[in-house]
């Protein structure tokens, strides 16, 4: 009598998004600055907030205009301008998603 075949596992995961490339210690950064947001505002308060489109971008350009300037840290928060822009992306990206649902 011998042994059936060993075989490998399966796992069906080809066409799927790799989350295991997001630089998770950048990812972290962002964090940051949504977890002061939570506790400044309120948790998800940026999803309410009027007129979000062109404040976000606003916002992502001063943070931006800032790091440009030489300016590594928000002055509220201490956390970094590019973390700051990211999460104000971040926001702009939820919205048009939003917007394009069906």
């Amino acid at each position: 009598m011998t042994d059936a075949p060993k075989t490998l596992g399966e796992k069906h995961d080809q066409g799927k998004p790799d989350w295991s490339l997001v630089p998770l210690k950048a990812a972290e950064e962002i964090v940051k600055v949504l977890t002061f947001g939570a506790k400044k505002y309120q948790r998800d308060n940026w999803v309410k907030v009027p007129d979000g489109e062109n404040r976000y971008l606003a916002a992502a350009l001063r943070h931006l205009a800032a790091h440009q300037a030489g300016e590594r840290s928000d002055s509220e928060s201490g956390e970094s301008h590019l973390a700051h822009a990211a999460c104000c992306i971040l926001f702009l990206i939820h919205k048009q998603l939003e917007a394009e649902k069906p």
